[in-house]
């Protein structure tokens, strides 16, 4: 590279494209040489039903308190396979460079990414790079395409809550739209907030392999929270489900931050977080799968509710006073651009 700047011509297709190209994103993403350079990655097959996923990155800042928007694009990809049910296998990454973005910025995300694949065992195959001029972006955005393998029987589907499921959560939520909202804003709280961000693959894969079909429904609450994640289960099954407020596990620096700005942990995104309705009888054991998986000193696991035999996809709050208190999914976003 000769610049350390990106430049519109570095999006022309020429010379320094190539360069751009040449001399960091393909050696830093996956290492592949000129002459193995094409325009589609060629896969080879595998047994299996396939799933795949695609998704954008806008978050604002790149880099928090916990993650970048590198790590962001790959788990993220990652846990949307997983809740699935599928073991992840190959990545795509889309890049949107804006015009006087700093190379060592790129670097730093560029070298994230990779990092988070490597860790996740995934393999970056193919890719695209564009450049727009200033003020057309906001430095980088990145679009992903994941596929993975379902190599069991078992099938995971936001159909699937049964009446009697519990509803459980791997640890603490609310933590990934805090971190970021705070670097974002420049807040300086008591109690610092770290991302959740995180592969979900591994504790999946544990789920489905000790518990199989107890296992009815895995999904990751990420903009919109656990409250909108948890509305979208009890309308695409047709139930009701309702959540116990003093099972909610929510740190302490998380809830103070949100009683502040006058935001609500249930609707504030995560990134390393998922939500499993499970047959009764299986919940203990799910829950002693997240445990193994919990990071030390992160909170753990909990169950935080139940699946009703009601009609209509109804969501409630059972109030740490003994009340109930509906749940609806907000009209807009608490916090944009947290992923």
């Amino acid at each position: 590279m000769t610049s350390d700047i990106i430049l519109l011509g570095h999006g022309s297709g020429g010379t320094l494209s190539h360069r751009l190209l040449d001399d960091l994103i393909v050696p830093v993403l996956s290492g592949l040489g000129p002459r193995e350079q094409n325009d589609a990655a060629v896969l080879p097959a595998v047994a299996g039903r396939l799933a795949f996923t695609t998704d954008s990155y806008v978050v604002d800042p790149l880099f928090f308190p916990g993650g970048d928007i590198g790590c962001l694009a790959i788990y993220g990809t990652v846990n949307d396979l997983a809740m699935a049910g599928a073991r992840p296998l190959h990545v795509s990454v889309g890049l949107i460079l804006e015009e006087g973005l700093p190379v060592a910025e790129l670097r730093r995300v560029l070298e994230s990414l990779r990092a988070a694949a490597d860790r996740c065992g995934v393999a970056i195959v193919t890719g695209d790079t564009k450049v727009v001029p200033r003020g057309k972006a906001d430095k980088l955005f990145v679009n992903t395409a994941g596929i993975g393998v379902l190599d069991h029987p078992v099938a995971i589907s936001g159909r699937g809550a049964r009446p009697g499921d519990r509803v459980l959560i791997n640890g603490p939520f609310g933590d990934h739209g805090m971190a970021v909202l705070a670097a974002r804003e420049g807040l300086e709280l008591t109690a610092p907030i770290v991302s959740d961000c995180a592969p979900l693959h591994a504790v999946v894969r544990d789920l489905l392999a000790e518990l199989g079909t107890a296992v009815h429904v895995l999904r990751d609450p990420t903009r919109g929270g656990v409250a909108t994640t948890v509305k979208e289960i009890a309308r695409q099954s047709d139930v009701a489900i309702v959540l116990d407020e003093a099972a909610l596990p929510v740190s302490p620096a998380v809830a103070g931050a949100c009683a502040i700005l006058g935001l609500d942990p249930l609707f504030v995104a995560n990134e390393g977080k998922l939500l499993a309705c499970v047959a009764p009888e299986a919940a203990e054991a799910a829950l002693a799968i997240m445990r193994r998986h919990a990071p030390a000193g992160g909170g753990g696991p909990a169950a935080i509710g139940e699946v009703v035999a009601e009609s209509g996809g109804r969501v409630r709050l059972r109030t740490a006073i003994g009340g109930m208190r509906a749940i609806e999914m907000l009209a807009g976003e608490q916090l944009p651009r947290i992923c």
